[in-house]
This record gives C-alpha cells, sequence and structure tokens, in this order.
C-alpha cells in the first residue's frame, strides 16, 4: 500500500485523472476497476472515480508495486489490459502467435507497448506463469521476427533453456519456414527457386538483388510453388531455403513479380490498382524438422503448425 497527499497543484482534478498519471503503467480499464473495487481509497473510504480531489487528501492505493515503476521497455506489458494474441500452439516451453499485420514484433523507438512480445509478456504475467520479479527471472523472448506489415507465425519461448534450443534450431535451418505470397503477374516457370545475392542498405532499409557474389553481400534461395493464378496475380508458396532481410520481397520484385502491396519493392501503378498497403506475405506454415537432437523440445519433432488459408486476408480478397 502506498500513501499521497494531495497538494493545492494537485486539487481539482478528477480522481481517475490523478491515478492515470500518479500510475503511469496502471492500464485504464484496471483504473477504473481498482477504484470501484476501493481499491483506491480517499480519506479511508472508497471514492468515485469522477471525485474531485481537495487539498489535504489522504490517497491510499491498494496497487501492485510494479505498477509505480517508471514507464520502460522492459515493463511495458503493464500497460497491456487485455493482451490480443491469435494463439496457434502453446505449450510449458513455447508459444506460437499468428501476427496479424501491422503489429511490431520488437519495440523501437517510437512504439514499446503495442508489440506482439509485449503483449505475450502480458499474457503470461496475467496467467501468472512469469513475473520479472521472481528471482533470476528469464523474461520471454522472441525466437523469429517476421516485419512489421507481414502477418504470421512468430515462435516465443517461455524459458532460457527453450530460447537457446530454438534460436540453434532455426540457426542451423532445422525448422521449415513457409509463406503465402500474392505477387503480380505469372510466374515462369510457375514452380521453381530464386537465387541470389542481397546486399543491405542500412540507411535506405532497403536490399538489392545481384546474381553474382558482391562485397557485404549473402547468398539468399526462395523454393517457390504457384498455387492458383487470377486476376493478374499469382498465389505463391514460398520455402525459405535461407533466411535474409526482406529475402522473399526482394527476390520476387527483382524476378519481375513484385508483391502486392510492397510499398518499397513493389510499382506504385500496382499497388495503385490493387487498393492495397502493406505487402501480401503471410507466414503460414512451420515445419519441426529437428534432424538432429534437440533436448527438451525433442517432442516437437515432425509437429506441422499451419494457419488456415480462410484467415488470411489477401488469399480471401484475390483468390477467393
Amino acid at each position: 500500500m502506498k500513501e499521497f497527499s494531495i497538494t493545492k497543484n494537485d486539487a481539482g482534478q478528477r480522481l481517475d485523472r490523478w491515478l492515470g498519471k500518479a500510475v503511469p503503467l496502471l492500464p485504464a480499464p484496471l483504473s477504473q476497476k481498482y477504484i470501484r473495487l476501493k481499491r483506491v481509497k480517499v480519506n479511508g473510504k472508497g471514492a468515485q472515480r469522477d471525485y474531485r480531489l481537495n487539498t489535504g487528501d489522504l490517497l491510499q492505493l491498494y496497487i501492485n508495486d510494479e505498477f509505480f515503476d517508471a514507464p520502460a521497455e522492459d515493463n511495458a506489458f503493464l500497460s497491456v489490459f487485455r493482451p490480443q494474441l491469435d494463439i496457434v500452439y502453446e505449450d510449458e516451453n513455447i508459444i506460437v502467435c499468428n501476427k496479424r499485420p501491422g503489429l511490431l514484433c520488437h519495440p523501437d523507438e517510437n512504439e514499446y507497448v503495442s508489440t506482439l512480445i509485449t503483449h505475450i509478456q502480458a499474457y503470461l504475467y496475467q496467467k501468472k506463469e512469469w513475473s520479472p520479479r521472481w528471482e533470476n527471472a528469464f523474461a520471454p523472448a522472441l525466437c523469429n521476427r517476421i516485419d512489421r506489415n507481414t502477418g504470421g507465425l512468430v515462435i516465443a519461448a517461455k524459458t532460457a533453456e527453450a530460447l537457446r534450443v530454438m534460436n540453434d534450431k532455426i540457426k542451423d535451418r532445422e525448422i521449415s519456414k513457409y509463406y503465402l505470397a500474392a505477387v503480380v503477374g505469372k510466374m515462369s516457370p510457375p514452380a521453381g527457386e530464386l537465387s541470389g545475392f542481397l546486399l543491405k542498405d542500412e540507411k535506405k532499409k532497403q536490399v538489392a538483388v545481384y546474381q553474382k557474389p558482391v562485397p557485404g553481400g549473402k547468398s539468399a534461395r526462395t523454393r517457390y510453388k504457384t498455387l492458383q493464378f487470377k486476376n493478374g496475380l499469382s498465389l505463391v508458396e514460398c520455402e525459405l531455403l535461407t533466411g535474409r532481410t526482406h529475402q522473399i520481397r526482394a527476390q520476387f520484385a527483382a524476378a519481375g513479380h513484385p508483391l502486392a502491396g510492397d510499398g518499397k519493392y513493389g510499382r506504385r501503378s500496382d499497388n495503385e490498382k490493387l487498393d492495397r498497403k502493406g505487402q501480401a506475405l503471410w507466414s503460414y506454415k512451420l515445419v519441426f524438422d529437428f534432424p538432429t537432437d534437440a533436448g527438451s523440445l525433442e517432442y516437437l519433432k515432425g509437429k506441422v503448425l499451419e494457419v488456415d488459408r480462410e484467415n488470411i486476408d489477401f488469399v480471401n480478397e484475390y483468390f477467393g
């Protein structure tokens, strides 16, 4: 319990608005709930949220200590009242979510609350499976990431051991990753492999594709198969044989078939015609191949996780 004495500078404010300033990590809906449950007392009694504070009022807050910390990236999960997650799979070691397009995987300089990892941490905290205040607590972490405007499957580890194993398996290409993409035009041949070398421009946050090795370039290989062609667009399944930044987007654009809606690698005329913002790309299937021992995660060997195509917006819009 913490006590606050209202000074003349705070007098006249509504109780709920003062509480939002005094405890910035406390989500507004939870703040209202605590007032209603009389976990916020004014002069020893419960009060309405619209109560106007007076000089000399004594406020008693029966609120968990962590909500009083200064807002920061590592406690942003406390600001999430109801985590918004599409959970595809969960066990005691990992959780796999179907991320919606537009949501960041990790915080950046402009946003640290509305991110996938923040909502996962909030979800586990509210389930009482994890708390940063536990001794030697491990913070749940993402094992892979996808671009902000790409939808699809992202793996998070609940334990340090699960994170170590998953990172090793991803690095060693022991988890097969499949994407669905809507690309402009008809692929020729309808199935094959795109290969080349990608060179990243850090200033533009963009990659260029080369057919021959270049200094600083990294090899990139994508296997693809056309599943459907309709109204000038191809629905393509892509298997990542390497995992480079913007690999699918850059390689298909270089091949003359940019992704629908891709503002970075696509053609403005195509995107305006389609009236789409954000690349039509979805990480829709993971296969845990695990040809070598996976230790504590061995039970996942052979498991396949897949997003139903009916739940992918551009599949319905362009190929339904």
